[in-house]
């Protein structure tokens, strides 16, 4: 079992991506390891450290991701952006980066809005 440090203020974050767009709208390639938006309402600061159980599309078996908050979309944002927060993936969590930026080889460059930029 993780650390209570490392499972941060709202404990381990269950988050299931069912789909390619979904993901595309929430992969955050510009952070330094890769980042995940996960859309939630729980309160966070820059820098909680998260434990998240993501469900990645076809993987038979949640990924567990130990990272660092390193965006927050509070609620009520300017142009009605998805509240949540932006999780930096650490470094031992690069298999998945590898395996996101796979799925995501047709759209990885493209400019179309996604739920941070």
């Amino acid at each position: 079992m993780s650390s209570p440090s490392m499972m941060g203020r709202g404990g381990i974050l269950p988050f299931a991506i069912r789909d390619n767009a979904t993901l595309y709208a929430c992969w955050m390639p510009f952070v330094k390891n890769g980042g995940l938006f996960i859309p939630t309402l729980k309160p966070y600061r820059l820098g909680d450290e998260v434990f998240v159980l993501l469900s990645l599309i076809n993987e038979p078996e949640q990924i567990p991701l130990t990272g660092k908050v390193v965006w927050i979309t509070p609620q009520g944002s300017q142009g009605h952006r998805k509240p949540g927060i932006g999780v930096q993936l650490s470094a031992k969590d690069q298999a998945t980066r590898i395996k996101i930026e796979t799925l995501l080889i047709r759209v990885l460059n493209s400019d179309h809005p996604n739920y941070t930029m």
